[in-house]
Formats: C-alpha cells, sequence, structure tokens
C-alpha cells in the first residue's frame, strides 16, 4: 500500500477495552477482521467510524486524518465518510426501501436523491422492491437495501460488521456472490468483521487475526492458515494440529531439518535461526496430511510416515473427518480429513490400524516456543 491511499489503522489503549490493533487496507481491497467473540473486532470498527474513541491511536484514509490522539485530532462520525452495515442493518421500519436509501442521501440535492437511490437499488439487485417496507423483505433484502444504504453516503470506506450472521446458509451464500461481484465495482477498503473463518477465507484478499484486542497477524488468508504466527493464531485459525519437539538435526545443505517429535522423527524445510537441540512448536495443516491406502503404495508413503489407530470418525457431507492416535505417542492425535469416498474405499472405520503421511512441505515451524500441546 501507498503512503497515501487506502486505509490505516493503529489502536492502543489498556482500558477499559484493551487494544493493540494495527492494519491496512487497500483501495478494492476487503480485508477481514477475525476472533473470537470479545476479541476487539466491532470495537476496532467502532474506532474507525467515530462511534468509539480509542485513548491512542491513528487512523488514516487517503492521507485524510480522521483520528491523531497525538496532534489532537478526532473527527466526529458525521465528518467521516463511512458506509457501515450491521448485523441487525438497522433500517427504518416505516420507510420502503427507497425511502431507507434516500434518508442517507442528505449530502446531495433532494431533486436527484430518488433517481441515485433507485440506481443503488438496482447495483445490489433489488429493483423492482423500491416501494416495500423492511417487514415485507426477506432477511436477504434487507441486507441489501443496508448495502445500498451505506453506499447511499458515498463513503471513503465501507465497514461490515457481522453483516452475514442473520440470514439462512443457503441465503448466506447467494450474499457471499453478491459481496464478491459488488466489491470489484467499489474503489474503497471493505473492512469485514466476522467471526466465521470459512466466511473470512471466501471473501477477503487479506485479514487480521485479533485476540483481546490485539493484532497477533495479518496476511492473506492462505498465508495466516499456511503459515501461523504462532501457536496461539495456529488454534484461532483452527489449525488442530500443533505440537512441541526439539531440533535433532539440520542439514541447511540439503535445505532440511529433522524435527524429534516424541521419539517420531519428522523431517521438514530448514528455518534460519534454529540448531540441533533447540524446542519448537510446529504445526500441520490438514490439507498435507496423506492417508495411505491400503491395497497398494500411495504418494508420500515414504515421507514422514506416522502409523497409529482411526479413534473418532465423523461424516459431515461428503468429508469424513478423522481423528489418528499415533502409535508412538496417542496423547497426540492428529486431525484430518479425507473425501468420504476414500475413506470408504480404504475401509476406514473407528479402531483401524493405518499409516499416514506428514508432507514436509506443509510443516511449519512457528517463531514462538510456547508450550503447544494437540487438542
Amino acid at each position: 500500500m501507498s503512503t497515501m491511499s487506502g486505509l490505516r489503522v493503529n489502536l492502543a489503549q489498556a482500558e477499559p477495552i484493551a487494544l493493540a490493533a494495527t492494519f491496512e487496507c487497500a483501495e478494492g481491497e476487503l480485508h477481514a477482521l477475525v476472533g473470537p467473540s470479545g476479541s476487539g473486532k466491532s470495537t476496532v470498527l467502532r474506532a474507525i467510524a467515530g462511534t468509539y474513541s480509542a485513548r491512542s491511536g491513528r487512523v488514516r484514509v487517503n492521507g485524510e486524518v480522521w483520528l491523531d490522539t497525538a496532534a489532537g485530532i478526532c473527527l466526529p462520525p458525521h465528518r467521516r465518510a463511512v458506509g457501515m452495515v450491521f448485523q441487525s442493518y438497522a433500517l427504518f421500519p416505516h420507510m420502503t426501501a427507497l425511502g431507507n436509501v434516500m434518508a442517507a442521501m442528505g449530502h446531495i440535492p433532494a431533486s436527484l436523491r430518488e433517481s441515485r437511490g433507485r440506481e443503488l437499488l438496482e447495483l445490489v439487485h433489488l429493483s423492482g422492491l423500491e416501494h416495500r417496507r423492511p417487514a415485507a423483505l426477506s432477511g436477504g433484502q434487507q441486507q441489501r437495501v443496508a448495502v445500498a444504504r451505506a453506499l447511499a453516503r458515498e463513503p471513503r470506506v465501507l465497514l461490515l460488521d457481522e453483516p452475514f450472521a442473520a440470514v439462512d446458509k443457503s441465503t448466506r451464500q447467494r450474499l457471499y456472490r453478491e459481496i464478491a461481484e459488488l466489491r470489484r465495482l467499489l474503489n474503497m477498503p471493505v473492512v469485514l468483521v466476522t467471526h466465521d473463518l470459512d466466511e473470512a477465507t471466501m471473501l477477503a484478499d487479506r485479514m487480521t487475526v485479533l485476540h483481546q484486542g490485539r493484532s497477533l497477524q495479518c496476511g492473506s488468508p492462505e498465508e495466516i492458515t499456511r503459515h501461523p504466527a504462532s501457536a496461539e493464531v495456529a488454534h484461532l485459525v483452527d489449525v488442530r494440529n500443533v505440537f512441541r519437539g526439539c531440533i535433532s538435526s539440520d542439514d541447511p545443505q540439503h535445505n532440511r531439518l529433522t524435527i524429534d517429535w516424541n521419539g517420531c522423527p519428522i523431517v521438514a524445510g530448514t528455518k534460519a535461526g534454529l540448531r540441533s537441540g533447540d524446542g519448537i512448536t510446529w504445526a500441520i495443516p490438514d490439507g498435507f496430511i496423506v492417508l495411505h491406502r491400503r491395497d497398494r503404495p500411495s504418494r508420500g508413503e515414504h515421507e514422514n510416515p506416522v502409523r497409529g489407530h482411526i479413534e473418532s470418525l465423523i461424516v459431515i457431507g461428503q468429508t469424513a473427518h478423522l481423528t489418528l492416535r499415533p502409535a508412538h505417542e496417542p496423547a497426540l492425535p492428529i486431525h484430518f480429513s479425507v473425501p468420504l469416498h476414500v475413506a470408504r474405499r480404504n475401509r476406514i472405520e473407528e479402531t483401524a490400524e493405518v499409516t499416514v503421511s506428514l508432507l514436509a512441505e506443509g510443516i511449519h515451524i512457528m517463531a514462538d516456543t510456547a508450550t503447544a500441546g494437540a487438542e
């Protein structure tokens, strides 16, 4: 991001709500704030909008300073060009869809409001429903009205606070596609608050993991889920296979090292700054765990094989979610999934003896060395 374009946020305070949140969102980018309930996501959004005053920090949009506590600058909400969509939508029940959108147009001449309102409703696929009140609209239609109303302010930043939480799953999927389509037309930063990691991964260009008001890691969804910065981040983004170990050998010439995982050698790529004897925390995402076929050798059979028995098998749709108790250390389960047809073909069931390979390219050694047992 250039020094002038997009949204830049830096917030800090010890109380009453702890904050140490920093992230950037470029124009045309969707940035998701993810984390558990109470992690400070909505507070950060409110601080951007100006409805919450952080004790220390800076918010800048395209070079314009909205907040700079050191300089004594704190623009009130009405002077910040923010469009905001809430979980509850907050539509005026006595107004039509068009009336709700026009209510946000106090900055443009009255003679232009109706035509502009109709344009925005057409943009969110609500043409023909202009005169319906919220009670006569479905949840998905109400959400579209809320988006049109947010855009009616001609914002420089669009903020979405759990906007899909109040609709059913099928409606949510349609809204995901529409938001993805809409954001390509908007040349502004879009910040999405969600507790749903799948939602963030599907929609976001980048995301920030928040916990107790702190930014733990910023990056693309793939980067964060494949290379979490710490065991804490790994658990928050549902990387369940997080373990402790120590480096038993290091071979930088061949770009590999060996981890002693409670007596089981695990080969991985080298990591700068590590030497034999160092204690480390390592993780492997589900997608890098390969189940060996029981009828013939499979890819990766000789790469970090781990033998054990299946403790649990849970079928969700066409996916089998498995928990393997390794023979060398049953207290450290490995969680992974395979297509249901693969589980059936291999006659996988609870108590079955199987072998998996932990692919070296997926093994990630984290910077922190805090104690991290597998779940």
